[in-house]
């Protein structure tokens, strides 16, 4: 059976100055970081002892492959809820703790959002006008500048790495029919797409930014299948696929179906159910970046069995090989037993949608909610799509600040609570590690020297510092550790009775 798949969202913001505020990104990100946490009064510094971007899980580098550098000297902290918070280049990015299931990633994914909304405000109170800062949840910056957001799912280390990508690539380059951002326009080539027709908009904002079918690098050459080879856990058991090619909802049902559908789709992979598919795509760059220009959803695709296939009917042909699979296997490899039928329904309706008028998708796709919003005010105001009135529309609909952000008045629909969401921002999942991690941060903050994803260190006033191992995504839980963390006063008796229980 597929190992459990545990998912988390790493998002870069885009960041930039208002009406006197700080206009350098890097400072800009680092102020808005460091007044966040300063209030919070318990930063811990991330660990970055057992980071390995460099390697590749085909076993080689290509010739002029880079992994991306690790900035040591830029701010870089743990959050109580398990995450991460951090500048990333020239970004703020938020890593959410590890989820047990696509609709607890939802959430800590919308945690996120409000982590920046609260560094915003902090900002504000504590530089004044230079922490003056507008930060948008999208993917390009419309002036030739691509950032991402990157999915994460534990996978089992024996299923060949050369067969998840072969199997996985049609439904990342397809799935952008239902998780695509959607914008104004083009920032990769001459303005034309390959029919020669002008590109007024796109379906995903970062289809066009990909270079590449596989490779290890994220900034430049980006591939559609990311090699990196890091699986922040027992690498003889598990390893991490990390997805880059994705666009940065802001719709929670595309977040779920997102990460729901995709983690569906590596169950099968590894249980075998995908083999006999034929779902191989030829020429799956090229079919990337026209599929992003084409809003009629009728390009055909070649395999390299010969069919043709447009996106949605690739996207039928997996729904119908999912349902089969959750009615013999269950949820129980995506962690949703509640609303794993929910999963199915929603990938099921939003196909039939798409088909049917995409427009009735106007509540749960971002690119399609966001067309009707841009189109509506062109006829209002009788524009074209160059006008630069429509980019500002573009970025305004990403905006994190509830009186600023368009989507927020386009009412799409909800999947979680906002009270869910407040409690998210500091408190961690039960399900995973994230719940040890989070636990200890909140109540020995003072004790802990660093953390990351597999471990904490903390120093006990006494020589050696104290690692603790937790190279389990699945152990560290409520129901492993959560008493005992209650039940003891210091760290030292946390580390005795960790021993003495293991």
């Amino acid at each position: 059976m597929a190992v459990p798949k545990i998912f988390g969202i790493e998002t870069e913001y885009g960041i930039q100055g208002v009406e006197g505020g700080e206009t350098n990104p890097v400072v800009g990100s680092s102020l808005l970081i460091n007044a966040y946490t300063y209030e919070l009064h318990n930063r811990v510094g991330w660990d970055f002892e057992d980071e390995t971007p460099g390697n590749d899980a085909r076993g080689f580098g290509q010739p002029g492959s880079l992994p991306p550098e690790i900035e040591t000297h830029l701010v870089n902290t743990v959050l109580t809820n398990g995450g991460r918070y951090y500048v990333d280049h020239a970004h703020p990015e938020y890593s959410s703790p590890e989820c047990a299931s696509a609709s607890e990633a939802v959430l800590y994914d919308r945690a996120g959002e409000m982590v920046l909304l609260r560094s915003i405000r902090a900002a504000r109170k504590a530089f004044g006008e230079q922490g003056n800062l507008a930060v948008y949840k999208n993917n390009s910056d419309h002036k030739g500048n691509s950032y991402g957001c990157h999915e994460n799912y534990l996978m089992d280390r024996e299923v060949p790495f050369a067969k998840i990508a072969q199997l996985v690539t049609a439904h990342l380059v397809t799935r952008i029919v239902f998780t695509g951002a959607g914008k104004v326009g083009t920032e990769v080539g001459p303005g034309r797409s390959t029919s020669g027709t002008q590109v007024e908009y796109q379906i995903s904002q970062r289809a066009e930014f990909f270079e590449e079918e596989q490779g290890l690098e994220t900034t430049l050459k980006r591939p559609i299948v990311n090699t990196r080879d890091e699986p922040h856990a027992d690498p003889r058991r598990y390893r991490r696929l990390h997805i880059i090619c994705g666009d940065a909802n802001m719709s929670e049902v595309a977040t779920f179906l997102k990460l729901g559908t995709t983690g569906l789709i590596l169950s099968m992979i590894e249980d075998g159910w995908l083999d006999k598919s034929g779902l191989v795509l030829k020429t799956p760059v090229v079919d990337f970046h026209e599929l992003s220009r084409d809003l009629t959803l009728g390009k055909t695709l070649e395999l390299d069995n010969g069919r043709k296939l447009s996106a949605i009917e690739i996207q039928w042909e997996l729904y119908r090989i999912a349902e089969k699979y959750v009615h013999e296997n269950g949820f129980e490899s995506v962690g949703e037993s509640v609303r794993g039928p929910e999963l199915m329904e929603r990938w099921c309706q939003a196909l039939h949608d798409l088909e049917v008028d995409f427009n009735r998708c106007k509540t749960t796709i971002d690119w399609v909610a966001k067309l009707g919003l841009i189109q509506a005010y062109r006829d209002r105001h009788g524009l074209g799509w160059e006008s630069a009135r429509l980019v500002a529309l573009d970025l305004q609909y990403h905006d994190v600040r509830p009186e600023k952000s368009l989507f927020g008045r386009l009412k799409l629909d909800k999947m979680v609570e906002e009270s869910q969401v407040e409690h998210a921002v500091v408190e961690p999942p039960t399900t995973t590690r994230a719940y040890f991690r989070g636990k200890c941060l909140q109540k020995w903050a003072d004790q802990i020297v660093t953390a990351n994803w597999d471990s904490v260190v903390f120093d006990l006033g006494a020589e050696p510092l104290k690692r603790i191992p937790t190279m389990d995504p699945l152990r560290g839980t409520y129901l492993h550790v959560g008493k005992l963390i209650e039940e003891c006063t210091t760290p030292a008796e946390l580390l005795d009775k960790l021993s003495s229980k293991d």
